[in-house]
């Protein structure tokens, strides 16, 4: 984050940009007096969002990369994109947020993980086509600049971009009083990457007889988070920390519901580096079939067998808490896989030894047959 600045405020009040303003008011006997009103009357304070940097610049280098120029403070992010590594280098972007997950995370007064969710979503649509992640911009919008929960905040944004290999150039803390409450925030980041013309990955690339891999997904991501709030805290009246057992080790619901999402961004750039990967489908909303239709060409179906794998418990706990039909749930969740690679039949053995070898769970969940670009969803998930 480079730097911190207020958008926003109560209906009728004056947000400009200057320190301090003045205001003429009447006196007891009737004389015009001037009061000074400082910027942090109306609810902005400047020093606590450059307290918020500060201890955030530690996590920040940690995720700097050989083309970052300069340091935090600028006005703009630079990154020196080596031209010579490419032929014809394609730029990709992506934005993208964490959704209601944040109220889970402000309810449990927990922010350190929901940046990782919010590097995910942004990353992995990254290189679904191909592209390496180089560098991301977050944007954080709170009720009040509060020095140790922004540093939360971000600390989780810097992890996340650890994981994926990228680098935190820089972004925005905006103070918004009177739009949000003092414990409100809501976060949301574009990213930038680059792969060569010749090497994106598409629906123009999967052929019939190509095999779809399935990666485990680390739980519910951050999709379907407004559903799962109504059927589950609403609704259900469960609370926060209960401990269910389904869920083992004495996890609450509040952990469970936490979970960041899986990144697998450098996953996803080596299986490409060792196999011949035709296309991959970033599962967010929409679920499985949503996402999937995405990298199909016209003439092709991809078939995805349920059977092959058992999604995690709280799928189940949401669908039977709220009565919701398989269609539904599809068409909202996951159902336990976060990233979907087609990769020719020939590779299929590699492409699982490779990801195996990252400690990433995989396992071939189809094939691509002739169609008209559907997804086909067959059988039924292993219960029990």
């Amino acid at each position: 984050m480079t730097h911190v600045s207020e958008r926003g405020g109560a209906p009728g009040e004056s947000t400009g940009g200057s320190g301090e303003e003045r205001r003429v008011w009447k006196g007891s006997g009737g004389r015009s007096v001037r009061k000074r009103t400082s910027y942090a009357d109306a609810g902005v304070s400047i020093d606590a969002g450059e307290r918020a940097v500060e201890l955030l610049k530690s996590k920040v280098k940690d995720t700097r990369r050989p083309e970052v120029m300069g340091d935090l403070g600028g006005f703009a992010g630079l990154f020196r994109l080596d031209t010579g590594r490419y032929r014809h280098p394609i730029l990709a972007s992506s934005t993208d947020g964490v959704g209601t997950k944040l109220v889970i995370a402000q309810q449990l007064d927990i922010h350190d993980t929901v940046g990782i969710d919010l590097v995910a979503m942004v990353v992995d649509d990254l290189v679904a086509c191909g592209a390496e992640p180089l560098f991301l911009l977050d944007y954080i919008a709170c009720g009040e600049v509060l020095p140790d929960k922004v540093a939360e905040i971000g600390a989780g944004i810097a992890d996340g971009c650890r994981y994926a290999g990228c680098a935190l150039l820089g972004g925005e803390t905006a103070e918004h009083p009177g739009v949000l409450r003092p414990d409100e925030y809501d976060i949301s980041a574009t990213g930038v990457g680059v792969v060569e013309e010749s090497e994106i990955l598409g629906p123009d690339r999967v052929e019939v007889g190509d095999v779809v891999i399935a990666m485990k997904s680390s739980g519910l991501h951050s999709n379907g988070y407004s559903l799962v709030r109504h059927v589950l805290l609403g609704a259900g009246r469960m609370r926060l920390d209960t401990v269910i057992e389904e869920f083992g080790r004495q996890r609450t619901l509040g952990e469970e519901l936490l979970t960041p999402t899986k990144i697998y961004a450098k996953d996803c750039l080596k299986l490409i580096a060792e196999a011949e990967v035709r296309a991959l489908a970033h599962v967010t909303g929409g679920g499985i079939p949503g996402n999937l239709v995405r990298i199909l060409p016209e003439t092709v179906d991809a078939v995805v067998n349920r059977s092959t794998w058992r999604p995690q418990p709280i799928f189940d706990l949401v669908q039977a808490k709220g009565r919701i039909e398989d269609s539904e749930m599809e068409a909202t969740f996951n159902m336990g896989v976060g990233m979907f690679a087609i990769v020719s039949a020939e590779d299929a053995d590699r492409a699982l030894a490779t990801l195996a070898g990252r400690g990433v769970d995989a396992w071939q969940v189809g094939e691509v047959i002739e169609g008209t670009g559907q997804v086909q969803m067959i059988g039924q998930h292993t219960r029990g």
